[in-house]
């Protein structure tokens, strides 16, 4: 199989940031492009939640466009090129395959997650906290997910799930203390504490709380969406009661749909 239009696809790139090319695209660098990274990337889980496969080609082709725009800027910098990159990927996939590359064995796939671990801990000796390595860019929760399964993996880990509802109560508990001293940043932090708390309970039934929360988000956008259709008059004119009434309905509107 060959890759004709991949190799085409770099060439244009060149051609975008080169003097005759694009006034944008040259005057782009990698700290101007961050947002972009991140907006494609949520994208293209979007279209993969949703199931559209076509509109996940096309997401997957902006991602794309990311990586070989940082690439060809690397190289205008006399940093390092798309080859470089997929080398260093490519190295380290047979380094952290050594079940598929190499002679070692393994039984199950929890067993290719500890080798990967410490093949990677192998890799990055600079690093002297379990702690250390996790992105300061990603969303809150996704770091509080990787934050808990880092602590896990030391053995520092809940006795039972019991435990962690105890866990989760007592945070609303201090949260409510909080409150009641009217004192916002103790309240700040316990309501932080009761997040965390929930991420663990998440991980704990392996649960993706980034992803729960994303369907969540698009679950009462739907809902809210079908109250504005129902309502007969502009929804700040209604009460609490017509308000829960009019969810209600709008609820079971769309279970119907679904049904």
């Amino acid at each position: 199989m060959g890759y004709e239009n991949l190799e085409k696809l770099i060439e244009t790139i060149r051609i975008l940031r080169s003097p005759e090319g694009c006034e944008w695209d040259r005057q782009q660098t990698h700290s101007s492009l961050r947002p972009n990274m991140l907006e494609e990337a949520y994208e293209a889980v979007d279209a993969i939640n949703s199931g559209d496969i076509a509109n996940l080609r096309e997401e997957l082709g902006d991602v794309l466009l990311q990586v070989l725009l940082h690439s060809q800027i690397a190289n205008d910098n006399g940093e390092f090129n798309i080859e470089d990159v997929a080398k260093e990927l490519n190295d380290k996939l047979i380094h952290r395959h050594p079940h598929v590359f190499g002679d070692t064995k393994v039984n199950s796939t929890d067993d290719i997650v500890k080798n990967w671990d410490l093949l990677k801990k192998e890799e990055k000796k600079d690093r002297k906290s379990a702690m250390d390595g996790i992105s300061k860019s990603q969303s809150a929760l996704m770091s509080a997910q990787k934050i808990s399964k880092r602590a896990v993996k030391t053995g520092f880990e809940w006795p039972d799930e019991s435990s962690l509802y105890e866990c989760i109560f007592s945070e609303f508990d201090e949260f409510k203390e909080a409150v009641e001293e009217k004192d916002r940043e103790h309240m700040e932090e316990e309501f932080g504490d009761i997040l965390f708390a929930v991420v663990n309970l998440a991980r704990w039934n392996k649960i993706d709380a980034e992803q729960a929360l994303i369907k969540a988000n698009e679950k009462f956008i739907n809902r809210f969406r079908k109250m504005e259709e129902l309502a007969e008059k502009p929804l700040e004119d209604y009460s609490f009661e017509e308000f829960d009434n009019l969810w209600k309905r709008a609820k079971k509107h769309l279970l119907q749909n679904i049904n």
